[in-house]
């Protein structure tokens, strides 16, 4: 497959608004997924940092969706026709929390589309501004950037080695990504794509060894450790992915607060930093 020839100018700047009443049904299901029996999530009370990601979904009809589970392309987005999309990384700025039980209105706008060409074949970047509001209010602003790209080769299972030491003073957490983890979270955010549930799709389709752990889901366990650990409300914070996690063996989060400040990464089980983070508390 070759680089597009599709002029998707037509597609920056296009805005979506949806609707949503926060209801406290899919945090429930988080603490849940999280093992979470402490947090308050009342009607009124905040909603935790990320867990917007459980609302607002998209609900294309089942016809609607592609042989990997994504919706058809088109619409909102550019019809990109690299077959491989991946949620690569995000920007974001807490204002105020979102509240639970209240409407809430959500405006996205597509920023910037590029197509470039690499050795690993031709990838298009699409930048999605997410704005989020409640009571007239903006409340969030993230920015999503969204790879799609061409077919690879097949991925192989990384080893497994003896995690390094950590520096004096960081948080850490291993997390074991089972099949049950990986289909409660696609549950909760409505993703269909077969590469985090279907392992047969998911080997022999995909070429990867064995199911995919969710860039988002491990975004959310990330932060999940910073509301866990910090003493202070996030201002901002920002994630990029860089390598695959599966679900062959456990990974370690990790995270080192210096200041406002506070470095987070998963590491894979072969040591590789497979996201890194940043939030900044304030």
């Amino acid at each position: 497959m070759t680089e597009s020839t599709t002029d998707y100018a037509p597609w920056i700047g296009r805005q979506e608004v949806t609707e949503d009443d926060i209801s406290p049904a899919p945090a429930l299901a988080a603490a849940a997924m999280l093992d979470d029996r402490l947090i308050s999530l009342e009607k009124g009370q905040p909603l935790p940092n990320l867990w917007h990601w459980l609302y607002f979904l998209p609900k294309a009809a089942q016809s609607m969706l592609g042989t990997d589970g994504h919706p058809q392309r088109g619409g909102f987005m550019p019809p990109i026709p690299y077959p491989r999309r991946m949620f690569a990384g995000a920007r974001m700025r807490f204002h105020c929390p979102l509240l639970i039980g209240q409407p809430a209105r959500r405006v996205a706008e597509i920023r910037d589309i590029k197509q470039k060409s690499g050795k690993s074949g031709s990838l298009a970047f699409v930048s999605v501004l997410y704005r989020f509001y409640q009571n007239d209010q903006l409340c969030l602003e993230e920015e999503q950037d969204i790879v799609y790209r061409e077919p690879g080769a097949a991925v192989p299972a990384p080893p497994v080695i003896d995690w390094p030491a950590t520096a004096a003073g960081a948080w850490t957490r291993i997390v074991t990504p089972d099949p049950r983890l990986l289909f409660r979270f696609s549950a909760l955010t409505f993703n269909a794509h077969r590469i985090h549930y279907d392992r047969p799709y998911a080997m022999q389709e995909e070429g990867y060894p064995g199911l995919v752990v969710h860039g988002p889901l491990t975004a959310f366990l990330l932060m999940d450790m910073v509301r866990q650990q910090a003493r202070q409300p996030v201002k901002s914070f920002s994630f990029r992915g860089l390598a695959p996690l599966f679900d062959l063996a456990a990974f370690r989060l990790v995270g080192v607060a210096e200041g406002a400040q506070v470095a987070l990464e998963a590491q894979g089980p072969d040591g590789v930093t497979a996201m890194s983070a940043r939030a900044d508390l304030g």
